[in-house]
């Protein structure tokens, strides 16, 4: 590829500075650049098609890309940046600059996906919350016939909070949807091991080793740690035989789905410290049959038949004292007996009683109709938020992985939940694994208010590892209900995230 443009020049007909370069794709003869609009004031991402306007060739396949592009441009994703404008020969290129056309596009704050793997692979419940909005940004573009081009490594970015996104659009003239999914099979296998499955990878990459016959070595051949099901799909991914093959963004997607649902029935199973455990505990776990002893088994006859027995005299007590009290109270009308003591309270000694809590009584649960993920900037897990409502603890609907507290990247993010009536709550109970997190509960107007002005605060609390009650302080009632989080907890590997494994809705007496 010839490198005909430098950090600081201009282009687009001189709208566009150069800042600097994250990549470039040789297969399409295409440049990554982060540029500056010096007309709106704003840093862009640009794919920069560097060609001879002479050559025939190139320029129509340029033009097959920026036809692609400007398809895209309607397309809306939160894993897919947004095409804000396409450059060509004679609509915003002049011949002189040396490109065949560019695609400019919202720039995507975060990290190199190649960063990020360059220290070695990434942890395998790490690589799946990754990708997964990726995949279903792909599985979203499919059903409408757009082809992205996720099949090179930088044209993807890492966002802050912690998902893959296509910050670089521009599909090859000749790719189909199958090199859509396949470009998310070789991701999948570089977030795994580190190694580019796919050819025309960047050359600070190694490629994916491969087997005698040709085919990739599976992810969890080069590490045992990747689970059989993750290693599974980013092979099957890559390969183009008809039988055992992976063609569907979706399969992707659904094994992207149980990688996540189980991670969160596992994470809330303790490890079993092996130090730990007694000599004594040990002893339980034999194997052989127990010595036949006469005398222990005499010894066990005599004690369960001195149990029986004072088992038989309590029983006999009972029931005579039971028959007694009935006996008694059955004549006390008539002046017999003992007396019994009054149970009325005086109207002032009641009156005079300390109240225990300001809030009002707790009445019966009720179930919302649904519950959606409220966030005012991106998207998280939303395909899970249902699992907080589920009414299984073990699954939970879990945030992104933060490297920095909220509100850095954002305010924060709720859950939404939508009843079928307006209600007034006395308490919310939440379960949650992720104690140290700050929740406020709102009522709302709608299930989508644009600000959080718009709603109203009527209790907070912070989560503990288990359950958590929060009562409330709700004059009217309302058919919406945010449980926002404010603070998230500290994850284990230094970032922060939170998840919310069940929330339950005590209705007001």
């Amino acid at each position: 590829m010839s490198n005909v443009l430098l950090p600081g020049g201009v282009v687009g007909d001189g709208r566009y500075r150069l800042l600097a370069q994250f990549g470039e794709d040789s297969r399409a003869n295409a440049q990554f650049w982060r540029g500056r609009d010096g007309q709106l004031n704003r840093d862009v991402a640009l794919t920069v098609l560097i060609g001879d306007p002479a050559d025939s060739t190139a320029a129509v396949g340029a033009g097959r890309t920026l036809e692609r592009a400007m398809h895209a441009a309607n397309f809306a994703h939160p894993g897919v940046a947004r095409v804000l404008d396409v450059l060509s020969l004679g609509s915003g290129i002049v011949p002189s600059e040396g490109i065949l056309g560019m695609i400019v596009a919202e720039w995507t704050h975060g990290t190199d996906l190649i960063d990020v793997v360059s220290d070695g692979p990434v942890p395998s419940a790490t690589a799946s919350r990754l990708l997964e909005p990726l995949a279903a940004a792909v599985e979203s573009a499919h059903h409408v016939g757009l082809v992205l081009g996720v099949d090179h490594p930088q044209r993807v970015r890492v966002t802050p909070d912690g998902a893959l996104k296509l910050a670089f659009p521009g599909p090859l003239p000749m790719a189909t949807l199958r090199d859509d999914v396949k470009g998310l099979g070789a991701l999948l296998y570089l977030l795994l091991t580190g190694r580019w499955a796919l050819r025309g990878g960047p050359s600070a990459v190694p490629g994916a080793p491969t087997g005698p016959d040709g085919s990739v070595v599976a992810p969890n051949i080069l590490h045992a740690n990747v689970p059989p099901e993750l290693s599974s799909i980013a092979v099957r991914s890559l390969e183009d035989t008809a039988v055992g093959g992976i063609r569907t963004s979706a399969a992707i997607l659904q094994v992207l789905d149980a990688v996540a649902e189980e991670e969160a029935a596992t994470a809330l199973i303790p490890a079993i410290d092996a130090s730990n455990r007694s000599t004594k505990d040990d002893a339980v776990w034999i194997t052989k049959k127990p010595v036949q002893n006469r005398q222990q088994r005499r010894k066990l006859t005599a004690w369960f038949t001195v149990v029986a027995v004072l088992t038989l005299a309590i029983v006999v007590w009972v029931v005579t004292s039971v028959i007694g009290f009935f006996s008694t109270s059955s004549t006390s009308g008539q002046g017999g007996g003992p007396p019994v003591a009054s149970t009325q309270t005086s109207s002032a000694s009641a009156s005079s009683a300390p109240a225990t809590s300001s809030t009002a009584a707790v009445g019966a649960a009720v179930t919302p109709a649904s519950i959606t993920e409220f966030n005012i900037k991106g998207s998280d897990n939303p395909s899970k938020a249902k699992l907080a409502i589920d009414g299984n603890p073990s699954t939970s609907w879990k945030t992104d992985i933060y490297q920095q507290q909220f509100p850095t990247y954002k305010p924060g993010i709720g859950l939404m939940a939508t009843f079928s009536q307006p209600v007034k709550l006395a308490q919310v109970v939440i379960n949650s694994p992720s104690a140290g997190t700050v929740v406020e509960i709102h009522t709302c107007d709608s299930a989508h208010p644009s600000d959080l002005s718009q709603t109203q605060v009527v209790g907070t609390g912070t989560l503990v590892n288990g359950q958590a009650i929060i009562n409330l302080n709700q004059s009217q009632p309302s058919q919406y209900i945010l449980v926002w989080v404010t603070q998230l907890a500290t994850s284990g590997g230094g970032g922060f995230e939170s998840a919310i494994s069940e929330i339950t809705y005590n209705q007001a007496q």
